[in-house]
């Protein structure tokens, strides 16, 4: 019988041999084994010198042929980590990414910084894990989320549920059916340009929304009516807070200028990257 470590070394080559990167690879074949068997990283380590346990079958080797087909761990997991709290997320919905959580650091700053925040909306909120967060960090702010998906709010309910947050959801476009206004602003729009899907990965374009990827020709169409939606709904002294593409900094600051905000910062990602536009009115 084959040791733990050999069924995953075997599963990392299927992995690799599939067009995944090598140190993605080993780290999504023991994400999934331990999936398989419900253990964690601390059991799961200690145990990789013993016999394969028979709990890995059927479900290790269906999980790999998924992944093998470049589906992504997330939704064959149905969960992943945001702001240290582990959201469960399907196809409807947006894996969440490390980078968004900028997003909670520039809203948690503004609140420290003495920007009274008592109302706060999500725009597209997809899995919830913004809404959520903020509502679990602000617990006296009032926290809106609106989705032009039922199927997605459907996901964030469950998340608000489990996480016991107290999130109004409102299946709208925008801002369109929130009629507050709000100290807080939030988004992860769609901003990807339609003419990069032949080059995303198959992860991204064969398998999460494409409503929630794509903001028209240039990326910008929706960022463009947020843009415009948003001071109706902002309270005199609020924020928005918005997620953006790589490359898209110069075309953000100009788009939001002539809008009649105020760019207040714009932060990088952890690579570098301009990612987050913290805008003012």
């Amino acid at each position: 019988m084959p040791q733990l470590h050999e069924r995953l070394a075997d599963a990392r080559r299927s992995l690799v041999d599939a067009g995944i990167d090598p140190d993605e690879a080993a780290i999504d074949a023991e994400v999934l084994a331990r999936h398989a068997l419900g253990w964690d990283r601390a059991r799961f380590l200690t145990a990789l010198r013993d016999p394969a346990p028979p709990r890995l079958e059927p479900a290790f080797p269906q999980m790999l042929l998924r992944r093998i087909a470049r589906e992504p761990v997330a939704y064959i997991t149905g969960h992943r980590e945001f702001w240290e709290r582990d959201f469960e997320v399907t196809p409807a919905v947006l894996v969440p990414r490390p980078e968004t959580e900028i997003i909670i650091e520039e809203a948690l700053e503004e609140a420290r910084s003495g920007v009274a925040i008592d109302t706060i909306v999500d725009v597209g909120t997809g899995s919830g894990c913004l809404a959520i967060t903020l509502a679990l960090e602000c617990p006296r702010a009032r926290v809106f989320a609106t989705d032009v998906s039922s199927a997605a709010l459907a996901v964030a309910r469950r998340n608000a549920a489990r996480f016991g947050a107290h999130v109004t959801f409102i299946e709208c476009d925008v801002l369109d059916g929130f009629t507050d206004r709000a100290n807080l602003i939030v988004s992860n729009p769609p901003y990807v340009p339609a003419s990069d899907e032949p080059h995303l990965q198959p992860e991204v374009v064969r398998y999460e929304p494409h409503a929630a990827l794509f903001g028209g020709d240039d990326g910008f169409a929706v960022i463009r009516r947020l843009f415009t939606s948003a001071p109706s709904r902002l309270a005199e002294g609020g924020r928005l807070v918005v997620e953006f593409g790589f490359g898209q900094d110069t075309d953000i600051r100009a788009l939001a200028e002539s809008a009649g905000w105020r760019v207040a910062r714009i932060r990088d990602d952890l690579q570098g990257i301009p990612r987050t536009a913290v805008l003012r009115r």
